[in-house]
């Protein structure tokens, strides 16, 4: 086996899984989607209202007043404040979750109790 085949194995299993969460979970106007998204150096995350097709708010890891010598978990902690304040701004209180196929666990779970830390519900 190639070596890169274990890699693309990982990346089709995520995808796989992700569409499988994405058939339960919708975002709308009054319950916005929250979507995760993971790489070896960031974190991202974005506020969906699925029915128009618009990301409401969004806020990463490559954010300016998030950067510093921090650790992963801690920086996707600020994420999820980050975005839990933004996320008010534009009056958005309540969300589901979509873990984007990553198990929730690690950085995706710092992400979500940041988020619920400041002051999101889901």
């Amino acid at each position: 086996m190639p070596v890169g085949h274990v890699e693309v194995k990982t990346v089709e299993q995520r995808s796989r899984r992700r569409r499988r969460i994405r058939q339960r979970i919708r975002g709308s106007a009054e319950r916005p989607r929250l979507s995760v998204f993971r790489s070896s150096k960031h974190i991202y995350a974005q506020i969906i209202d699925d029915d128009q097709g618009h990301t409401l708010v969004a806020a990463s890891s490559r954010d300016l007043s998030v950067k510093g010598s921090h650790k992963t978990k801690e920086v996707a902690g600020m994420v999820g404040k980050l975005l839990a304040e933004r996320a008010k701004e534009v009056g958005v209180q309540r969300v589901a979750f979509d873990r984007g196929g990553y198990l929730y666990h690690g950085r995706v779970k710092a992400l979500a109790e940041g988020a619920r830390e400041g002051g999101l519900a889901f």
